[in-house]
């Protein structure tokens, strides 16, 4: 009796474990294979609602980055996109700067508004780096 016990539970994991293995994701995709496969997803939506326009904009926006995108291109444009959010964050820093030295409460609160934008840009930028 003592031995029919432990058999029965391997029985039981042995049964229940492909499908907890199967239940795991996939690897996240990156790069273009991510982007043609939000394109595709955004393609099945359109199809859904009955959006023959959306689809087709859609269809040839993923006919392009599967012609056209390339992990290293990709990579650049973000790295490049990060680098223009880097300027923008500095500019509008200077221009805060400028603002508090005249002292004029409503530009430097409109300046902090546009700072804090910015600065929220780039890191959306730097998260897109990883993708």
């Amino acid at each position: 009796m003592k031995f029919l016990a432990p058999f029965a539970l391997l029985t039981v994991a042995t049964f229940m474990a492909p499908p907890l293995l199967a239940a795991q994701e996939a690897p996240q995709l990156t790069g273009c294979a991510a982007k043609r496969q939000a394109i595709s997803a955004q393609i099945e939506q359109a199809k859904a609602h009955g959006n023959s326009a959306q689809q087709a904009g859609l269809e040839k926006a993923l006919s392009e980055v599967t012609a056209n995108c390339t992990d290293a291109s990709l990579k650049k444009e973000r790295e490049n996109k990060v680098l223009d959010a880097k300027h923008e964050v500095s500019r509008r820093q200077a221009d805060l700067d400028k603002a508090m030295k005249k002292g004029d409460a409503e530009k430097i609160n409109k300046r902090k508004d546009k700072l804090a934008q910015s600065r929220k840009e780039l890191q959306d930028a730097v998260e897109d780096l990883d993708k």
